[in-house]
């Protein structure tokens, strides 16, 4: 049953992907600069991104506590690192929101599903369906030495990123700013460019299929919403300030 339901989402997320990919460039999701009380009832940001980020953390957590997996130093590594970046996302990263934003619970709602399903599908590989590939001899594997840089590298991009974002404003200050610093001399989102780099370095750490359908979805999520973020800078800031800079990829995109 669980293996069944396992591989039919493995098969349809792709295919949703794709489909959220092309929605979002029409439809802007309603929270941080495109904040909407179009999209209905709201929760403070918090409290928002608290609920929709830890169930990714929960789950993650639940698979690994009931597998095999605590005998491997391997799965122990993927384990910690992908409950590090969730630790991070739904306990520390809310808790320095600066300002009054929220969350329409129509966001936060989809984002639980998307976590819940996320964290299942990896979980299931890495600890259950795969679990005896990795053997300690991963360690030196060319993907695990190349993922875990990319994996940190694009961590720290992304909390820099975050930080530059915090520290735009003083207190009280509504206005929008646009990011200079860091990152962000080459992309208009760069902490979302931190965010697809660490993931595809977890992608190749693990070698898993399911954390390279979890790197199409951030893709998917996170493109279209920098592609408009770019451009809502160009008409606040004009375009020659934004200048040359891409929206999500460094000289590509």
């Amino acid at each position: 049953m669980i293996e069944t339901m396992y591989h039919t989402l493995l098969y349809a997320m792709p295919v949703l992907a794709v489909i959220v990919f092309i929605a979002l460039f029409f439809v802007k999701a309603g929270y941080g600069i495109f904040q909407s009380r179009q999209w209905g009832i709201s929760l403070p940001n918090k409290v928002g991104w608290v609920i929709m980020e830890c169930p990714a953390f929960l789950m993650m957590l639940f698979f690994w506590a009931q597998s095999s997996a605590q005998s491997s130093a391997v799965l122990l590594t993927f384990f910690l690192l992908f409950e590090l970046h969730y630790f991070q996302r739904s306990f520390i990263f809310p808790m320095l929101m600066k300002g009054k934003s929220r969350m329409p619970i129509a966001i936060t709602a989809m984002g639980v599903l998307f976590n819940v399903i996320n964290a299942f599908l990896i979980g299931y590989d890495l600890f259950y369906l795969h679990a005896d590939i990795y053997t300690e001899a991963w360690f030196t594997t060319p993907s695990f030495i190349g993922g875990c840089l990319l994996f940190f590298g694009g961590m720290l991009i992304n909390l820099h990123a975050d930080h530059v974002i915090r520290n735009l404003r003083p207190a009280g200050d509504i206005r929008h700013y646009l990011p200079q610093k860091g990152i962000y001399h080459y992309v208009t989102s760069g902490n979302y460019f931190g965010e697809l780099v660490e993931w595809t370095g977890f992608a190749l750490l693990t070698q898993s299929t399911a954390a390279w359908i979890f790197v199409l979805w951030t893709f998917a999520n996170l493109a279209p919403r920098a592609y408009a973020i770019r451009n809502r800078y160009r008409e606040e800031f004009g375009r020659e300030a934004v200048g040359s800079r891409k929206c999500l990829i460094p000289y590509i995109f």
